[in-house]
C-alpha cells in the first residue's frame, strides 16, 4: 500500500480493495470495509458518510496491520472478533464456527415449528439446542422470545465460553442454560435437565471428511473441523434422531439444517424414528437446507 500521502476514508478503501483483488482475496471490497470500520469503530455506512476523514497514523498503523492478517487468509470474522447474525452481533474466534446466513432460516423455521415469529412470542417452552457453538441459535431465540426456556449443549468446553459471552452480551443469562456434553456418548441423555423438550434444534456438523480439503482455505486453516465434519457426514443426524424420541414430549418438533446433498437421507431417517409432517426447505441458493418434523 502507498506510503506517500495522507489518506481519506474513500481513498483508503479503493486502494485496499484493489490491492485485495490483485491478491485474490474472496469478497474484497467488503473485507476491506469491515477492517476499516473496526479500527474507526463506524459501520459500513458510516464509513461512506465519513469518507473524507483523514486516518491517523495510529489508525492507519492498526488497518494494515489487519489487512495482513486478511492477506494471510484469516477470515475477517475471526480478525474483528465480530459476526451479525439476525441483526445481532456475536462474538467469534477460532474456537467457534462463523454463523451462516443459512442458519438464520434454521432460526425461522424453529420459531414457526412453535407457532411463533421472528418478531417473538408468549408461548412457552423449552428448546434444546445441540451443537451450540457460538450460541447463535440458543441466544437468538432466547433474545426474540422471552417466553423461552433454552438449553444449549456443545462438547467443546470452548465453544460454551464463547456462547456464554454471547449470552451475556445480550442479556439472555436467566433464559438459556449451557452444558457441556457429546451426543455420541451414551450418558447424553441423562445430562441435560428436561426430559420432554418442546423443540430440538441443531446445525451439526455434516461434511463428510473427504470434502475437507476442496474447503475453501479460510474455512480448512481458521474454524474449527470437529464444528463442520464428521466421517461420513451423517453420524450427527443418526445420533440426534436417535436421542430425540427420548427428550422430547408429546408433539414434540426436531428441525435441523442439512448438508446440501442430505434432504432424502435425513428424511428416510427421521421417519425411521417416529417423526410424520416432515417438511423441507430451500436456502438462499434453492438447495434443500432445512428439515423438520413431528413427533406424535
Amino acid at each position: 500500500m502507498e506510503e506517500l500521502k495522507e489518506w481519506n476514508v474513500v481513498s483508503l478503501l479503493k486502494k485496499t480493495a484493489e490491492y485485495f483483488i490483485a491478491k485474490n482475496v474472496d469478497e474484497p471490497r467488503i473485507s476491506s470495509e469491515l477492517l476499516l470500520g473496526h479500527v474507526l469503530s463506524l459501520g459500513r455506512l458510516q464509513l461512506y458518510l465519513n469518507h473524507d476523514r483523514v486516518l491517523s497514523q495510529d489508525e492507519l498503523d492498526r488497518f494494515r496491520t489487519l489487512c495482513r492478517q486478511r492477506l494471510g487468509g484469516r477470515p475477517v470474522q475471526y480478525i474483528t472478533g465480530e459476526q451479525y447474525f439476525y441483526g445481532l452481533s456475536f462474538m467469534v474466534d477460532e474456537r467457534v464456527l462463523i454463523p451462516r446466513p443459512e442458519t438464520e432460516l434454521l432460526v425461522e423455521h424453529a420459531l414457526a415449528s412453535l407457532g411463533m415469529t421472528a418478531r417473538g412470542g408468549q408461548a412457552r417452552a423449552n428448546v434444546l439446542d445441540i451443537g451450540t457453538g457460538s450460541g447463535c441459535i440458543a441466544v437468538t431465540i432466547a433474545k426474540l422470545c422471552p417466553s423461552l426456556k433454552v438449553t444449549a449443549v456443545d462438547c467443546s468446553l470452548a465453544a460454551l465460553a464463547v456462547a456464554r459471552e454471547n449470552a451475556a452480551r445480550h442479556g439472555v443469562e436467566s433464559q438459556v442454560t449451557f452444558i457441556q456434553a457429546d451426543m455420541f456418548d451414551e450418558e447424553f441423555a441423562a445430562r441435560v435437565p428436561e426430559s420432554a423438550y418442546d423443540l430440538i434444534v441443531s446445525n451439526p456438523p455434516y461434511i463428510p471428511r473427504t470434502e475437507w480439503e476442496g474447503l475453501q482455505r479460510e474455512v480448512r486453516e481458521y474454524e474449527p473441523e470437529i464444528a463442520l465434519t464428521t466421517q461420513e457426514g451423517f453420524e450427527c443426524y443418526k445420533a440426534i434422531t436417535e436421542l430425540a424420541p427420548s427428550l422430547l414430549g408429546p408433539g414434540g418438533k426436531l428441525c435441523l439444517e442439512l448438508h446440501a446433498d442430505g434432504a432424502t437421507a435425513v428424511s428416510e431417517l427421521i421417519a425411521l424414528h417416529g417423526f410424520t409432517g416432515i417438511t423441507l426447505s430451500k436456502d438462499y441458493s434453492g438447495l434443500e437446507r432445512i428439515i423438520s418434523g413431528n413427533l406424535p
